[in-house]
């Protein structure tokens, strides 16, 4: 019976490992689509979105047939119940990358290379996504850590995208809806980065059985 048990838990982390790397690539897909002005591939990380919310149910699916089909210990029951509250940031974080993507379409062709923290800001909530998933695989608390800690990056780098817009309103008043929406853009990786920390803070739930929220 455990054996079976801990296939099914092998198969969590798989189908937890797959939803990752489908927010990794909406989200490299968003930024790609940014910096090159083409709204083409845009389609793509609305179609990933769609993948994602499938997903989300069928992780849904499998963390409830363990709960009530065997009997798992505290720390099974800690593990399967952060997996449940992870794929609901995982969920957020595709709806996210797709808003980007949504964005993307009106900016008439224009890129987010005349902000380039924007690009920095992406690069840095993929490798939090990135690594709080395989935090959770590996159960490695220490990595968790660091993805919380990698949050701060994310935020400086919000602030310098916003000094940044500011200067570029100030110096140019014609292109305040464009830099308004760069701001849209910047302010839904800020929030794919806490969802990340979320995904950080329920490994080190499922591990140690304590849990410090950050977004409340």
């Amino acid at each position: 019976m455990r054996s079976r048990f801990d296939e099914q838990l092998a198969m969590l982390n798989n189908e937890l490992t797959q939803m990752g790397a489908m927010c990794e690539e909406a989200i490299a897909i968003a930024s790609k689509a940014l910096s090159m002005g083409d709204v083409k591939l845009t389609d793509k990380v609305l179609s990933l979105d769609g993948e994602i919310n499938q997903m989300e149910r069928t992780i849904e699916t499998l963390c409830l047939k363990l709960l009530l089909q065997q009997q798992p210990v505290a720390r099974d029951l800690r593990q399967i119940s952060a997996a449940l509250k992870m794929i609901t940031d995982m969920e957020r974080i595709g709806t996210q990358a797709a808003d980007i993507a949504e964005i993307i379409t009106f900016l008439d062709g224009r890129t987010g290379e005349e902000c380039e923290y924007i690009r920095f800001m992406a690069e840095a909530t993929m490798q939090m996504v990135t690594e709080s998933i395989d935090a959770f695989v590996k159960q490695d608390i220490v990595l968790a850590k660091t993805v919380v800690d990698h949050d701060d990056i994310v935020d400086h780098l919000f602030m310098q995208v916003k000094t940044a817009l500011i200067k570029m309103i100030a110096e140019n008043p014609t292109d305040g809806g464009y830099a308004l929406d760069l701001l849209m853009i910047a302010k839904y990786f800020e929030r794919i980065g806490d969802h990340a920390v979320n995904i950080a803070e329920w490994v080190v739930f499922s591990v140690t059985g304590t849990h410090k929220g950050k977004l409340g």
